[in-house]
């Protein structure tokens, strides 16, 4: 599954990639997210959807975290929550009784710069994190789903719109099998997509023989770079000063198989 990304980019680089996109009223185009975004903090990010009134693409802050419409307590959710940051590619088009069914019309695209996940080795007490993204991508677009719920403030008791967001995941190639080879979600991979078919993902009426398309492609391993770096969930800074996303060298580290 994914439950850690990078974005470290402005935001009006995403305009380069989409050229028509509105840049909705609250985001600031200063705005950075940082080197490591935690799935599990559900805060925001940047997202680009399709509207359904102007039918124009638009990028707004949506939690990561969906949390669906029908739900009427925040707090009574709040452990269910951890379970909706991540979409299974397979339950959209084919499971009628999962929420991924009921909006999967609802189709938006995460940009960002990098995933992290964490490989086990036999006999360590720690998993490596590698940083991975698609070759010759600086800046990608993962699929997802979007929610709209209504929730009342827990100050004011105000109705308000709450967006929340899912990334979707697919069954690992032959690279990530390797890297995400333990727990219970093992041998699972975000839906990496070329350009080309992320754009696809955001088409105005995507025909269901073309969402199929896109749900099962799998991104090759000779299409992915990717490197361990620094240990991503502590506090502890590299003594070299570099981001956590730059290569670290772990000693004694067993290679990969080669791809």
């Amino acid at each position: 599954m994914c439950y850690d990304i990078s974005f470290k980019v402005k935001l009006e680089t995403i305009a380069d990639y989409f050229p028509d996109l509105i840049i909705e009223d609250q985001i600031d185009l200063d705005f950075t997210v940082g080197e490591h975004i935690i799935g599990h903090a559900y805060n925001d990010h940047p997202i680009i959807y399709r509207n359904r009134e102007d039918h124009q693409l638009h990028l707004k802050l949506m939690e990561w975290g969906v949390i669906p419409f029908y739900v009427k307590e925040e707090k009574a959710f709040l452990r269910q929550r951890a379970s909706m940051l991540n979409a299974r590619s397979e339950r959209i088009l084919d499971d009628n009784k999962s929420y991924w069914n009921k909006i999967k019309e609802r189709r938006c695209l995460v940009p960002m710069t990098g995933t992290y996940e964490h490989r086990a080795i036999k006999g360590w007490k720690n998993k490596v994190p590698y940083f991975i993204k698609p070759r010759d991508q600086e800046m990608f677009f993962l699929p997802g789903l979007y929610s709209v719920v209504e929730l009342p403030d827990t100050q004011t008791g105000e109705m308000i719109k709450r967006w929340t967001f899912t990334l979707i995941t697919r069954a690992a190639n032959d690279l990530m099998k390797n890297i995400h080879n333990d727990g219970d979600n093992r041998w699972r991979m975000p839906l990496y997509l070329p350009f080309e078919l992320s754009q696809e993902w955001l088409t105005e009426n995507l025909s269901e023989e073309a969402y199929r398309s896109i749900l099962n492609y799998e991104m090759p391993a000779a299409d992915m770079e990717y490197h361990p770096v620094f240990t991503i969930r502590s506090p502890k800074q590299r003594a070299d000063g570099k981001p956590k996303y730059e290569p670290w060298e772990w000693e004694k580290l067993p290679a990969l198989y080669e791809f």
